[in-house]
């Protein structure tokens, strides 16, 4: 990218240049930037739950390689190596200040998809789409990643229902097979409060074919 790095990661610096393309909510703004041949998503670290409402982007820096964003970044490249469809990491910042830092990730935005929950509010999957989500679980689970906050807010499917999985932060690599399970159960639980919210079109069959395309793999 031809940006400059020091700026790639300020919204301002992509308003001024009039290439912010869109945005989605979050614990923040995640800012969808035009690069020179691909999207990008830009999104600023920020704490949750109650201590996030007192200290809200600020964490305890222990060296580079235990930040937040620097450890997504790492976490995707083995993710696309071993390969997961995930999004291409671009560019990651700790900013470093006292004892404690603030970080950003610019990672590839993926043209033309959507997420489970909306494209279940419009209609329902087939099976051939839900197997296609098995295997990917399935091939991140073989990568030996523990995808924390697996749900269906970070699986999306683009305009050839090619599957994707998102977000990252928090997640790492683990050795053994014991948590994986746990991973399936989220996910599942996630299904069924989006049908309590949305009336999103998912029934328990579906799951099924989910399983089955995470077995097969």
């Amino acid at each position: 990218m031809s940006e400059p790095p020091e700026m790639c990661f300020e919204a301002p610096y992509w308003f001024i240049h009039n290439k912010i393309v869109g945005s989605a909510k979050g614990r923040g703004t995640t800012w969808f930037v035009q690069l020179d041949s691909l999207q990008g998503a830009l999104r600023h670290y920020r704490r949750g739950g109650l201590f996030g409402k007192l200290v809200k982007d600020q964490y305890w820096f222990s060296g580079w390689e235990q930040t937040r964003s620097f450890q997504e970044f790492a976490l995707l490249q083995h993710l696309r190596n071993k390969g997961v469809n995930v999004p291409r990491p671009i560019a990651a910042r700790a900013d470093k200040f006292g004892p404690f830092y603030t970080a950003d990730l610019l990672s590839e935005r993926i043209p033309n998809a959507n997420d489970l929950v909306a494209k279940l509010q419009v209609s329902s999957l087939s099976a051939e789409v839900y197997e296609s989500i098995g295997r990917q679980i399935k091939r991140m689970h073989l990568a030996q990643v523990n995808h924390t906050d697996l749900n269906i807010h970070n699986i999306l499917l683009d305009e050839s229902n090619k599957v994707w999985i998102i977000d990252f932060d928090k997640c790492s690599e683990l050795t053994g097979d014991d948590w994986k399970q746990g991973n399936l159960d989220r996910l599942k639980r996630s299904f069924h409060k989006e049908v309590k919210r949305f009336s999103i079109h998912w029934r328990e069959s579906d799951w099924e074919h989910l399983l089955r395309g995470y077995r097969s793999s």
